[in-house]
């Protein structure tokens, strides 16, 4: 869908909108592409959704979001609604050929992920889980950076606990390990610690405490957590593919922070602009999100601003 067209389509439907705002009569398929680390939050919204637009059928589809991104870019496939857990791959991948703008929503914070039967969980402290994790007899996993944000903030962490532990090699050590349990996404590595296939996971903070699992917490120089260290988070950086094969992008570290927009696609721009207005707002998906683990960032600056939907623009900033 061009981008005067779905402007102009959803121009309608906030014109059709109710005095509260959300547009009346809502119905048919409303298709979300999400982040692995939005799956629980993303279907209690969407069940949420649903009660009030019993019209509207939500169509949740989970992927790394690299992968959901290249989905709509390079398959062509039809998506109403994209929550990627790093706002800059619709910044980077979407923008301005496949999306307009994008709103910044919610933050997390990398962590080592474990079970009561992972080998020297008794043991294990932030002081020296790096030892641990290298040992034979220990297995980590992680996702691969190139579909998944977890697996590229995965390589920046470990760059980051280089200079934090002061020891040279550590990142290129760590990251040589156990590459036959990198997966597409973060979640799907939660299945191979319940199976004991692995011991650890390098996975947000949000995903351990949404499964009940134990969580290492991170020095707040390593866990790309804080706004007030971005200087410092971007002193390491990772390549990673670009728009096309033959491109490459670099990605420098910042403090994780989620992104949503209305792809050009979108075949229910009304319903579609109803669901981030939900999802956006502090007693509805707000609430969810941060019940989850998932704190909100909102309104966060955000270089699309004039682009936004005017019902949405309440949710950001301009630059």
């Amino acid at each position: 869908m061009r981008p005067l067209l779905l402007a102009l389509l959803i121009s309608v439907a906030v014109g059709l909108a109710s005095s509260a705002g959300e547009p009346k009569a809502l119905c048919g398929d409303l298709i979300v592409f999400h982040a692995g680390s939005l799956s629980v939050p993303f279907k209690a919204i969407a069940d949420a959704f649903q009660e009030e637009h019993p019209g509207v059928r939500v169509l949740l589809e989970a992927a790394g979001s690299r992968a959901c991104a290249r989905k709509i870019a390079d398959l062509g496939r039809p998506c109403d609604v994209f929550g990627s857990a790093d706002y800059a791959v619709i910044d980077t991948l979407l923008i301005p050929d496949h999306a307009d703008w994008c709103i910044r929503f919610a933050t997390n914070e990398m962590s080592i992920v474990y079970s009561e039967a992972s080998r020297r969980s008794d043991e294990i402290t932030a002081a020296n889980c790096f030892e641990i994790l290298l040992l034979e007899d220990v297995a980590y996993g992680r996702s691969d950076p190139d579909l998944d944000p977890c697996g590229y903030r995965t390589v920046l962490t470990a760059k980051l606990a280089e200079q934090y532990y002061r020891r040279p090699g550590l990142a290129e050590e760590l990251l040589a390990k156990d590459q036959r349990h990198i997966r597409p996404k973060e979640t799907e590595l939660l299945a191979l610690l319940e199976a004991e296939a692995i011991d650890y996971i390098f996975l947000y903070r949000s995903v351990a405490q949404q499964h009940g699992l134990k969580c290492l917490l991170l020095p707040d120089a390593v866990n790309l957590k804080r706004p007030e260290l971005t200087s410092h988070y971007k002193s390491v950086s990772v390549e990673l593919t670009g728009k096309t094969p033959a491109e490459t992008v670099t990605r420098y570290g910042e403090p994780m922070v989620y992104g949503v927009t209305i792809p050009h696609r979108t075949a229910n721009p009304g319903a579609a602009l109803a669901f981030v207005r939900f999802l956006l707002e502090q007693d509805r998906g707000r609430a969810i999100m941060e019940s989850n683990g998932q704190p909100s960032v909102i309104p966060a600056v955000t270089p699309s601003y004039g682009r936004i939907p005017e019902a949405l623009k309440q949710f950001a900033a301009a630059p």
